[in-house]
């Protein structure tokens, strides 16, 4: 390919435009502050997580009695380092975003958020055979909801469902913790692999089951009972956005629903509002868009339609 020199020459004074853009627009660049966590640091600890989790079926499969104790020890060594190196990074900026490094560290008021961060990596690592517990349910929970399921280890290894409700597991507890950007990291890397959207604030129970899943979402402030099942495209989400005198949005209040125990939620269906409460053992069926509570076992579906047939030509 021919290169046009005249052209190429124009880019230092190019690049020397887009460094004065960052002048002038300070709100979307991170220069001179400390070390923000990192997307591809936690990702990596996620990966790991999944290991732990779920050991033999990832990215060690020759696992036996004589040596997952240390596979196990090794990866657990190392997420309490880089869990640890991350949480600070976090809390250090959710806490001081306006300091600057000084000599390729951080000021030395902020060497708490080091002993504060690992205290919540030890916190979330004693939480991990509750999490597999959580998880054993919901892997059960699928394969006795899906007859298209072979058996466990095709759910574990193949079903996109699995893979965000596991994320969402791991990120709720962060989020539980009071760990800043980490849990929000976690959900949206597993959207975008999943196409399953749900908040780390969401509460969700045991039993949990999103057959197929694509295009599910569910918001920061719904909460789950448990045997709950969720079909492709339901939307879990806010009916309003309530603001202050000033215009701006009230932030943390309820704003979406709560779906008790033994509910099924068929694809497409939309459920709206923070006051909204789908009562236990009720079944909301496809394409139903709700804003308004149900009472225990009910059942919802839209009017069937009518159709036309015409000769085509």
């Amino acid at each position: 390919m021919a290169v046009d020199w005249q052209l190429k020459s124009q880019l230092p004074a190019l690049t020397e435009r887009i460094v004065a853009s960052y002048h002038n627009i300070g709100t979307i660049n991170h220069l001179g502050h400390g070390q923000l966590p990192s997307t591809e640091a936690v990702v990596s600890i996620a990966r790991d997580l999944q290991d732990i989790i779920f050991p033999g079926y990832r990215r060690r499969q020759n696992l036996h009695v004589g040596n997952v104790v240390y596979h196990i020890g090794d990866l657990i060594d190392g997420l309490h380092d880089r869990l640890t190196a991350q949480i600070a990074r976090a809390l250090r900026h959710e806490q001081h975003p306006e300091l600057r490094i000084v000599d390729g560290d951080t000021a030395d008021e902020t060497r708490d958020f080091d002993a504060q961060a690992q205290e919540i990596a030890i916190r979330f690592l004693e939480s991990i055979p509750g999490l597999r517990e959580l998880l054993a349910s919901d892997v059960h929970a699928a394969y006795e909801g899906d007859p298209a399921a072979s058996g466990l280890d095709e759910i574990i290894f193949c079903y996109p469902g699995l893979e965000a409700v596991t994320i969402h597991r791991i990120a709720h507890k962060l989020f539980q913790l009071g760990v800043p950007f980490i849990p929000r990291i976690l959900s949206e890397w597993s959207h975008m692999q999943t196409g399953i959207d749900i908040h780390p604030g969401a509460t969700i129970g045991p039993s949990f089951f999103i057959d197929h899943g694509t295009g599910v979402v569910v918001g920061e402030t719904c909460i789950i009972g448990s045997h709950v099942t969720l079909y492709q495209g339901v939307t879990l989400g806010a009916w309003t956005f309530p603001r202050d005198e000033h215009g701006n949005l009230i932030r943390k209040q309820k704003r979406h629903p709560t779906i008790e125990d033994n509910v099924a939620i068929y694809s497409s269906a939309t459920v709206l509002g923070g006051d909204t409460v789908i009562g236990r053992n009720s079944r909301i069926g496809a394409g139903v868009s709700i804003n308004r509570s149900v009472p225990p076992n009910t059942v919802v579906t839209n009017e069937k339609p009518s159709l036309r047939f015409r000769e085509a030509g």
